[in-house]
């Protein structure tokens, strides 16, 4: 997919389509600070993750998103990164209206093509849970894929088309929703169970034989798997873990740069300034001026 952002009222391609609000799909190149705060609309929102991890926050409830997964925030659902932070990575997504009746009950709105029954079964089922978060739903992207070419190429019917996309959409989310396992994924437990063990000791120089090692698997298997579902070789997901650990310890005045930079696991001051800002778009001490002047 390529990046574009579609916003209602600035954007051609959503005339037709006032229940849309925004649609997007952003590749997000370094980690952008203060730039996902948490918040609540009146709208649902809906992010497919294309490649990289995301830490979110969704109704007070943190989560762990790797790509092929999807996450829907429901009106009124607060939704951000604890920290502020937008990290590296690709994602799609996509605000839309739903209608919501006199009688309290939920529907998709008179833009959808299915039975007025069918919207408020759904609508019923999306208000089940507390947070919609379905890992690897791979329907969604391309669900999200084929909305980008109707919107963009107006072939003949790409009206109707889109509106069918949005209810195919809903669908699978309601019926993955039906029967959702509890048994979760395997790797990303295990990423956790990983992830906590490289914070532990940052300060080690980890390579990826002893990250393998760690969590019982080859370097090919790792490799792979790491790939997989992050988006990230495994020494790039190390190297983002020890920034997000960083911008922690910057917010603490009384922590010394060097410190902070040696504790975290780099070999220098100078590496983990160069490697800050590549990522950030700051060095650690614009980052803790600008932090402690919005404080």
């Amino acid at each position: 997919m390529n990046q574009f952002v579609l916003q209602q009222g600035q954007s051609r391609e959503l005339q037709l389509f006032p229940h849309i609000i925004e649609f997007a799909t952003r590749k997000n190149i370094s980690i952008e600070l203060n730039s996902l705060p948490g918040t609540s609309a009146d709208f649902v929102r809906i992010y497919y993750i294309i490649d990289g991890k995301f830490e979110w926050c969704i109704h007070d409830q943190p989560y762990i998103l790797y790509p092929g997964d999807m996450a829907m925030i429901l009106p009124g659902q607060t939704f951000g990164n604890t920290k502020g932070i937008l990290e590296i990575g690709k994602l799609s997504w996509l605000h839309i209206h739903i209608q919501k009746l006199e009688n309290g009950k939920t529907q998709l709105g008179n833009w959808s093509n299915l039975s007025e029954s069918e919207t408020q079964m759904i609508g019923k089922i999306l208000l089940m849970p507390k947070t919609v978060v379905l890992p690897r739903l791979g329907d969604a992207g391309r669900i999200f894929l084929s909305l980008q070419n109707e919107l963009f190429n107006h072939e003949i019917g790409y009206c109707t088309r889109v509106n069918q996309l949005l209810d195919e959409l809903f669908i699978n989310v309601t019926r993955r929703l039906t029967k959702q396992s509890t048994s979760g994924r395997d790797f990303p437990k295990t990423f956790l169970q990983l992830e906590q063990k490289l914070r532990e000791n940052l300060s080690h120089q980890w390579t990826v034989e002893e990250m393998a090692a760690t969590v019982g698997m080859g370097t090919t298997l790792f490799n792979e798997r790491v790939k997989s579902y992050s988006g990230f070789s495994p020494l790039n997901y190390l190297i983002n873990i020890r920034i997000s650990e960083a911008i922690k310890l910057l917010k603490k005045p009384d922590l010394n740069v060097t410190d902070i930079a040696l504790d975290t696991g780099f070999y220098s001051s100078q590496h983990f300034s160069t490697t800050f800002k590549k990522l950030t778009g700051y060095t650690p001490s614009e980052f803790r001026k600008r932090n402690v002047s919005e404080s």
